[in-house]
């Protein structure tokens, strides 16, 4: 199943033209700068925005084709929208906010149990307060779970982290990852901050002045040498696998495909899975084997591809480690032309740091 979308409108000098195939599961980020268009594509996805010439498809339902006048109306569509701010309404408590969103699908309709979302989201101890008594990751994990008790078939998620605080955006991005595991509920996700998107996303989508840049699986996405830029914090990888296990009291050690990554010393248990991102200024490049070196994480690797960074003299070279796992490297063109590194070249990948997600 897949979610297609084709939106174009010309509005005040600014044209949105995006055509759009999604899966129809896990996360899919659409990221891109404050006014690239994020957010009109996905109110018109909800339609909340009526565009003209524009298509929508979720699986072999059409909720809109203005070519042949079809048009399904927000209230009809099975959508879950959570908003920048929580809308909570402030005369009910969480329970009774929880179970409005509940009562407008009939029982024999309902796809997930409300015990099962609040326990996922750490809602029981709030279920007697009202919203003026909650913070503002506890406000927005209640939208969350309103949202979901509606049963949507998609849900759609507009910046729902860019109001809070970096304290209370770490308190709520385990339960987006619960919610990731443990529900087949599609998720399209907006959002300008890329340590969220590349801590949750499966599929990415690069938004630049309305257009689509770029689309496809996260980690293929960020290897592309032609749309690093885009990234406001800088170009990377993304590297995930299972805690393997803990070295003593200073290290722990991360499992992917045939490697270990050794990282600093972390709380999660043996056997669990964690996504870390590489930041490409990080990793730097030898030809031989390091020995005399304080820097543990040290693989093998093959150039792939040499391309031009962000900067002038500055170059991007993509390692591959194994037909899997990839890692990206900012290198100085002078450094590049010295060392004579070229696709095909088999060389060191020296790992400085590691920025566990």
């Amino acid at each position: 199943m897949a979610i297609v979308a084709k939106f174009r409108v010309e509005r005040e000098g600014f044209t949105l033209d995006m055509a759009l195939n999604l899966p129809a599961t896990g996360i899919t980020a659409l990221y891109g700068a404050s006014g690239s268009g994020k957010t009109t594509c996905l109110r018109a996805i909800a339609g909340l925005e009526r565009l003209p010439n524009s298509f929508f498809q979720i699986g072999t339902e059409v909720w809109q084709d203005e070519s042949n006048g079809i048009f399904v109306p927000p209230h009809q569509r099975q959508i879950g929208y959570v908003f920048q701010e929580a809308s909570l309404f402030p005369h009910l408590d969480v329970a009774a906010n929880l179970q409005f969103g509940q009562k407008r699908i009939a029982a024999a309709e309902r796809q997930v149990s409300e015990s099962h979302i609040i326990e996922l989201l750490g809602l029981k101890p709030l279920l007697k307060r009202s919203p003026a008594a909650l913070s503002g990751g506890e406000r927005q994990r209640v939208a969350i779970a309103r949202a979901l008790l509606t049963s949507p078939q998609l849900l759609l998620m507009d910046e729902p982290l860019s109001a809070l605080d970096r304290a209370l955006k770490q308190e709520i991005l385990p339960y987006l990852e619960r919610l990731h595991q443990e529900l087949a509920i599609p998720v399209i996700y907006v959002s300008h901050a890329a340590d969220e998107v590349t801590r949750l996303a499966d599929h990415l989508v690069l938004i630049d002045g309305g257009e689509v840049k770029a689309a496809g699986p996260i980690k293929q996405v960020l290897l592309d040498h032609q749309h690093a830029e885009l990234f406001n914090d800088g170009a990377s990888s993304v590297i995930e696998g299972q805690i393997s296990g803990h070295l003593e009291h200073y290290a722990s050690e991360l499992r992917f495909g045939r490697f270990a990554l050794r990282l600093s010393q972390q709380d999660h248990p043996v056997g669990q899975q964690l996504r870390c991102r590489v930041f490409a200024s990080d990793v730097s490049v030898c030809l031989t084997q390091p020995h005399d070196t304080s820097i543990s994480n040290i693989f093998p690797a093959k150039v792939s591809s040499v391309g031009d960074g962000r900067r002038p003299g500055e170059k991007l070279v993509t390692l591959q480690l194994d037909q899997q796992q990839h890692l990206l490297a900012q290198l100085s063109s002078h450094s590049v032309e010295r060392l004579q590194i070229h696709p095909g070249h088999h060389v060191w990948a020296q790992v400085k740091s590691v920025a566990v997600l």
